[in-house]
């Protein structure tokens, strides 16, 4: 079974392309490892290390999903990575984003790949429904689903913990527009 986006997509700064074990390196593992970088994701519970990794990474083989590098066309370094879970028995598309360079922060990297993704699954392969979920203290992720056009569908009140006091987990969901 193929993946849903196994392509390259191009954006002005950034192209996203399948993640390979070429992208397993020193910088990608201390992301991982980074407190801040993963501060909202449930990856802060866990040490990674390349194997840890390849393991991941082969989760994604001979399955719909797909694993994405973010690459910074500047410098045409990897500063992130996406996940796309593809449902093909519902045609609906679960997206994740990390980006692990923090001195990217803040200057839209996110909302121009997560956009991307977007456009690719709803215009370009027709997928029927795109979702997306956050932590309500993760103020930029919100801003980024916003952005790409997804809308607040439910929230699991005090689903999760962080630094020891309950939160709210938002899930945002797009619809393709026939």
């Amino acid at each position: 079974m193929a993946p849903i986006v196994n392509e390259t997509l191009k954006g002005s700064r950034l192209i996203i392309r399948p993640f390979t074990e070429i992208d397993i390196t020193p910088t990608y593992l201390s992301w991982l490892n980074d407190p801040a970088v993963v501060q909202y994701s449930n990856q802060r519970f866990f040490q990674h290390d390349e194997s840890s990794c390849r393991k991941y990474l082969s989760n994604f083989k001979n399955s719909p999903n797909a694993f994405l590098a973010v690459v910074h066309i500047a410098t045409n370094k990897v500063i992130g990575t996406m996940t796309i879970f593809y449902s093909p028995y519902h045609d609906t598309a679960d997206i994740g984003i990390m980006l692990g360079e923090r001195s990217i922060w803040g200057k839209g990297f996110g909302k121009e790949c997560f956009s991307l993704v977007v456009t690719k699954l709803l215009d370009g392969l027709g997928v029927r429904k795109i979702t997306a979920g956050c932590l309500s203290s993760n103020k930029g992720m919100i801003e980024v689903m916003k952005y790409s056009g997804l809308h607040l569908e439910a929230t699991r009140y005090g689903q999760e913990m962080i630094q020891g006091k309950p939160d709210d987990i938002l899930y945002y969901a797009r619809f393709h527009e026939a």
